[in-house]
């Protein structure tokens, strides 16, 4: 059996999404970091580095969203190639959104959403940069149906749930077609409306909206 430990984050949709197109079972645990759950003695004895997502799989602890992809994907034999060259370009886009996509838009949400100052330059550096990440999907989504060639793998696993999220920092896709279409092939994934429902985030009112922030400023302290 699989625990998988998460909360409603891009990083955790990740591995819910991949756990429903895996057809796996698991048992979700929905961490409250505003709570600090997740730098209890018992979480971090899972992940030291105190974040989520995080997985134990017959009592081996996974944690770092784009491991946990790769240790699902060869525990299956789905969403990632064997042959070494298809296998290493998915998963050089997999390292790609840890080291670029998500650091720079969650850099861009903390300074626009979350951070109590408004800092224009920090906001328009991570801005820039996010649009220029979203340029290079772009790219490539023009050359390809899928970031890691032509089967749908685990590489748009890792990078959807930040593209979804597009809206909340202020962004726009209209001006990357190819990306924009290849978020809405993905949204249309049966395991993939499972996935973004574990957990369910709630509807986003401006009221909802100002709790979130204020949940989130206590997670940034």
């Amino acid at each position: 059996m699989i625990h998988f430990y998460t909360a409603a984050t891009p990083n955790g949709y990740k591995v819910s999404i991949m756990l429903e197109e895996c057809g796996l079972e698991y048992t979700p645990h929905f961490i409250d970091m505003a709570a600090q759950e997740q730098k209890t003695p018992e979480f971090l004895a899972i992940n030291p580095n105190g974040r989520i997502p995080a997985i134990v799989d017959d009592g081996f602890p996974v944690f770092e969203s784009g491991a946990i992809l790769i240790w699902l994907a060869e525990k299956t034999g789905k969403f990632l190639p064997v042959e070494t060259k298809a296998r290493s370009t998915v998963v050089q886009w997999v390292m790609w959104q840890m080291g670029g996509l998500g650091p720079m838009m969650g850099q861009l949400n903390v300074f626009k959403r979350y951070f109590p100052e408004h800092i224009p330059a920090a906001i328009e550096r991570y801005e820039r940069e996010s649009y220029r990440l979203f340029g290079v999907m772009d790219g490539r989504l023009a050359d390809a149906p899928w970031l890691g060639g032509e089967q749908y793998s685990i590489a748009d696993i890792a990078c959807w749930p930040w593209v979804r999220a597009y809206e909340w920092p202020g962004l726009t896709l209209d001006n990357h077609p190819h990306l924009k279409a290849w978020a809405e092939r993905i949204g249309e994934r049966e395991a993939v409306k499972r996935g973004v429902q574990v957990p369910p985030r709630p509807e986003m009112t401006e009221e909802a909206k100002k709790a979130f922030v204020e949940r989130a400023r206590t997670i940034l302290a």
